[in-house]
């Protein structure tokens, strides 16, 4: 399996859309959670890394 690298304040895809349509998301807490809000709507979620690690697609924009 590929190692995938994101840290706080990147702005990654995930493999399915949000509801409102929107397909990006940044990474705004990280630890053995880590908290995502959605660029469309700013709805933020809190998954377990686990799973997030499974559903992220790619990073689409490092943080500075």
């Amino acid at each position: 399996m590929m190692d995938r690298s994101f840290d706080l304040h990147d702005v990654v895809e995930m493999k399915k859309p949000h509801p409102c349509g929107a397909n990006e998301w940044k990474i705004i807490r990280m630890g053995m959670d880590i908290r995502i809000k959605c660029q469309g709507c700013q709805h933020s979620v809190l998954i377990p890394r686990k799973k997030f690690e499974k559903r992220v697609k790619k990073v689409l924009k490092k943080a500075d």
